[in-house]
């Protein structure tokens, strides 16, 4: 018998909406003996030097990434990996997303207040470290007072897209965004697609993206089911798109994901997934 050498690509850090320092999720990982990681917050690459910098202590390959928010009718995020994180064109996004999100946050607080919930933007930015608050951050509040039993029961009921408490205020058009990764040497993958809820839109939306320069698609993921990882790995063969794959790791933020592994185990993204992607980035 051998183990299979394996990645994860889609990590978060305190620097979003993670639980953990950048260092600590490194760390964490390198444990857990996977090869390679991917961190990829929330619209900010602040962490992205000290994990690679914790990478080289804890010998465990650390590739720069971001997940972007893009402007649809419902749920879009865009992976960037191999990106430059000084680049200009990336940096000029990051800043446009600071008041966006800030309008985010409060919006999103006043919808769970207004659904009976005692919570607020202050106590949510209490709880991330990182200066940037996400919807885990107010998942983890939920859960905390009493209101749901899990940060997933917070999603599912009240959070996730299309529910009550879900708000978006998006400027960034997907175009832009996969302009901006692949100006800074990077590569742009659509990050778990089942979350966009377009049924059979879904195609006709990936060729869209496609027709803009898009690189891959999240063919692994924590919350997929094997007909979904089926659909979505076939879906990027049948448009020659590469495949990327990881937890959606948060930390305690959302405990029942772990990293490398997903929940309960239905998580497994090779080396292979890791090394295609880095000779790629290598070659732009």
């Amino acid at each position: 018998m051998y183990k299979i050498i394996t990645v994860d690509l889609h990590t978060h850090s305190t620097a979003s909406d993670g639980s953990m320092s950048p260092e600590e999720l490194v760390i964490h990982a390198a444990r857990q003996g996977l090869a390679a990681i991917a961190l990829t917050d929330h619209d900010t690459v602040s962490g992205v030097e000290r994990a690679i910098a914790q990478g080289k202590i804890s010998r465990i390959e650390v590739i720069p990434g971001i997940e972007f928010s893009a402007r649809s009718e419902t749920l879009t995020h865009i992976l960037g990996y191999g990106i430059d994180i000084d680049n200009p064109v990336v940096r000029a996004i990051l800043d446009e997303v600071v008041e966006k999100r800030r309008e985010r946050n409060e919006m999103t607080a006043k919808l769970l207040q207004e659904l009976g919930f005692d919570v607020t933007v202050e106590e949510a930015a209490a709880i991330a470290p990182g200066g940037i608050i996400g919807r885990a951050h107010y998942a983890k509040l939920l859960m905390d007072k009493g209101y749901t039993c899990s940060v997933q029961e917070s999603f599912d009921k009240y959070l996730a897209s299309g529910k009550p408490a879900y708000f978006s205020n998006q400027k960034l058009e997907a175009k832009r965004i996969i302009e901006a990764i692949h100006s800074a040497g990077g590569l742009a993958f659509l990050a778990h697609p089942h979350q966009m809820k377009l049924g059979d839109g879904l195609e006709d939306y990936v060729k869209e993206l496609v027709s803009y320069g898009l690189d891959g698609i999240e063919g692994y993921h924590s919350e997929y089911d094997e007909a979904m990882q089926t659909e979505f790995q076939s879906l990027a063969e049948r448009f020659g798109l590469m495949i990327s794959g990881g937890t959606d790791f948060h930390g305690d933020m959302k405990p029942h994901i772990s990293i490398g592994t997903g929940i309960n185990g239905n998580v497994c993204v090779p080396y292979r997934i890791f090394g295609d992607i880095k000779e790629a980035v290598e070659k732009r």
